[in-house]
């Protein structure tokens, strides 16, 4: 079988290859936080916080 022939076979078992997707596409972007939209709000940090010590009061 030559090189013809099985691209031939392949081409119409499969078919043609979709589309490229373009770099833009893959990965989603946003804007940046300014100083004002982050904040620390450290009760809510206490909240949060998980620790096998603190939990068996050691």
């Amino acid at each position: 079988m030559t090189d013809e022939e099985a691209a031939r076979i392949r081409s119409a078992r499969y078919g043609a290859l979709p589309p490229r997707v373009a770099v833009e596409d893959l990965v989603p972007t946003r804007a940046a936080l300014t100083d004002r939209q982050v904040t620390y709000d450290s009760d809510g940090q206490a909240v949060r916080f998980a620790c096998l010590a603190a939990d068996l009061g050691l």
